[in-house]
């Protein structure tokens, strides 16, 4: 039997995009502009780029969906919306999960991880 995704965390990625874009009307906070903005057009790109690896698996998507990952944890305090405490550990909490599957695929993955496997021999 063939697997239909070679890695199970990027349909779990577009789905945290997906989340997050509609995040600012399922949690009521369309009317933070930065925060809402933040959560549609980082959920948007997520959603492309983990549904681009879902189809074509390249290892810089990987790479996009580790910093989108930073981003979401770092954006709060950046764009100034960690006073939205319900915000903050929403966006924070989803940029770990993304950055932490992105991470969990470079490392498992041998045709993503073979420089990593190349240094270590030396």
């Amino acid at each position: 039997m063939t697997k239909f995704f070679k890695h199970w965390q990027d349909p779990v990625n577009a789905l945290i995009g997906l989340g997050l874009f509609l995040s600012p009307w399922l949690f009521d906070f369309s009317n933070q502009s930065t925060a809402a903005a933040n959560a549609a057009l980082v959920g948007i790109v997520l959603m492309a780029v983990a549904i681009g690896a879902t189809v074509v698996p390249r290892a810089w998507e990987e790479w996009t969906e580790v910093a989108l990952g930073l981003w979401l944890v770092v954006s709060p305090w950046v764009l100034g919306f960690a006073d939205r405490m319900d915000i903050m550990r929403m966006t924070v909490g989803a940029g770990v999960v993304v950055l932490v599957l992105a991470a969990w695929t470079l490392a498992t993955d041998k045709d993503y991880n073979g420089w990593m496997r190349g240094r270590m021999a030396h």
